[in-house]
């Protein structure tokens, strides 16, 4: 059964202040409803005033996925109750929206580009917020910081073949926004998606508000799973809308899916529509991620795998471009393979590295001062000291307090030795052609030396010294 997927992303549009006011967005430390006004309140005869910046992102982001600005679009009122909207309706675009029919490429399931269609981007603002509080009472508190934050609405047709796909496109998408500056990625729940997934020959089924990439997938997986299992017992999938319950993996049931005409909509009458697709021809954009890919290779030399890592994020690429200078291939294996792993599993962000320390790390391995081995040493103590807060430490003072430099192979003599009597079938292995065994001999005086040699010249002197011993 060919799974079928479309999404809705919401991305909140980097702004200084809301959509339809003057309010700050940055609310994150402040206490709750101190970031309001009538406006974004709802009260009677406030009158909302378009933010022309959130009008330029979305038109920097229609631009970048090639759509057309459609001539007019226009504001109308998305008519529903919920006690985070105070005014019992949305503002948002409907039949008229910004801009329309635009694409992402992406790679599907067996490797192959392909196409994504965009169906339509529209502007519209974001409701409050319910803080769920439980104890001996349970009631729910509303947080107006967020109503009225501008939102950008991303429509895609329903082109993707599994849950896999769906968070490809999203890495995606996530990366031109961010190329574009459009939005902070590194900011909670500044991207949101519903989900809607059918199997082929079935009803589809909309699994709403999913705040990660990686929930997503799961919350897909489990649908496809969910809706299977359905039809080989004979039953029938409803038509509804699900919540993904993220600490479990699994969607519940919501309500039944509304129709549009539930929602009433009807054009925003203290909102003039919007004629600004001349203004697209003014909007510069950056260099996007396959130009810059593309350029890392050519003017860097660098493997495709290396120059789809490093320009996965702009922060990275930035990063990169700044320690390249030296010697880009060692600086792309370092950076994508090295530093990158060390960053996940530290869970930090590039922006906690300083980049000069890094151009003196490939420094002293470019001229041979240290191996690759006490190169991730070094790396490390420099990681663990800005993961703590402390000042990152030069990797020359690393080197000399810990005794790092690199040291001729003829030095280790006496350990060469040592590794060799302590592991008689390692070496009669060797001798008798399994050349693994050599590896495991070099690892073992490496583990000794604390990487201090370098393996090639390693591995001749352990040769050797069994050779000799043999005779």
């Amino acid at each position: 059964m060919k799974t079928i997927v479309g999404l809705e992303i919401h991305v909140q549009l980097a702004t200084a202040t809301k959509l339809f006011c003057g309010c700050s967005t940055d609310y994150r430390d402040d206490e709750p409803n101190t970031h309001c006004c009538p406006v974004c309140l709802g009260l009677p005869g406030a009158l909302p005033r378009l933010n022309r910046k959130a009008v330029e992102y979305g038109l920097r982001v229609a631009k970048a996925l090639d759509m057309e600005v459609l001539e007019e679009s226009e504001f109308a009122r998305k008519n529903y109750f919920y006690p985070d909207l105070p005014k019992a309706y949305q503002v948002t675009q409907y039949d008229k929206p910004l801009a329309v029919a635009g694409t992402v490429e992406i790679e599907d399931d067996e490797g192959h580009e392909k196409i994504v269609r965009i169906t339509r981007v529209h502007l519209e603002e974001d409701p409050g917020r319910l803080v769920h509080v439980s104890g001996g009472s349970k009631y729910s508190l509303v947080d107006y910081n967020r109503s009225g934050i501008p939102l950008l609405e991303i429509v895609t047709e329903p082109d993707m073949r599994s849950p896999q796909e769906a968070r490809r496109f999203l890495n995606k998408l996530r990366t031109i926004l961010e190329y574009l500056g459009v939005f902070d990625g590194d900011r909670e729940g500044s991207l949101r998606v519903d989900a809607n997934i059918s199997l082929e020959g079935s009803v589809r089924v909309e699994v709403k508000n999913i705040s990660s990439y990686r929930g997503v997938e799961k919350a897909l997986t489990f649908e496809v799973t969910r809706q299977k299992n359905l039809l080989r017992r004979g039953q029938t999938v409803t038509r509804e809308t699900r919540h993904f319950m993220e600490g479990r993996g699994i969607t519940t049931s919501s309500r039944s899916k509304e129709e549009e005409h539930d929602y009433r909509y009807f054009p925003e009458p203290d909102l003039r529509p919007l004629r600004v697709a001349g203004w697209v021809a003014e909007i510069d954009l950056p260099e996007l991620p396959v130009a810059r890919k593309n350029r890392f290779m050519v003017q860097y030399g660098i493997s495709l795998n290396h120059a789809r890592t490093l320009t996965g994020d702009p922060k990275l690429a930035d990063f990169y471009e700044e320690v390249a200078h030296l010697d880009p291939a060692l600086a792309a294996t370092w950076v994508a393979d090295i530093l990158l792993g060390e960053l996940n599993y530290r869970n930090m962000s590039i922006a906690a590295v300083p980049p000069g320390r890094i151009a003196e790390l490939l420094g002293l391995l470019k001229s041979e001062t240290i191996t690759d081995a006490a190169g991730v040493q070094v790396l490390r103590e420099m990681l663990d000291a800005c993961a703590a807060g402390r000042p990152c430490e030069m990797p020359a003072m690393i080197v000399k307090r810990e005794n790092l430099g690199k040291t001729m192979g003829d030095d280790f003599t006496a350990t060469v030795q040592a590794v060799i009597a302590a592991n008689p079938q390692a070496v009669e292995d060797y001798r008798n052609g399994k050349s693994g065994a050599l590896n495991f001999l070099v690892g073992q005086v490496m583990k000794e030396t604390r990487g201090r040699a370098d393996p090639r010249e390693l591995g001749r002197i352990v040769s050797e010294s069994i050779d000799i011993g043999e005779v």
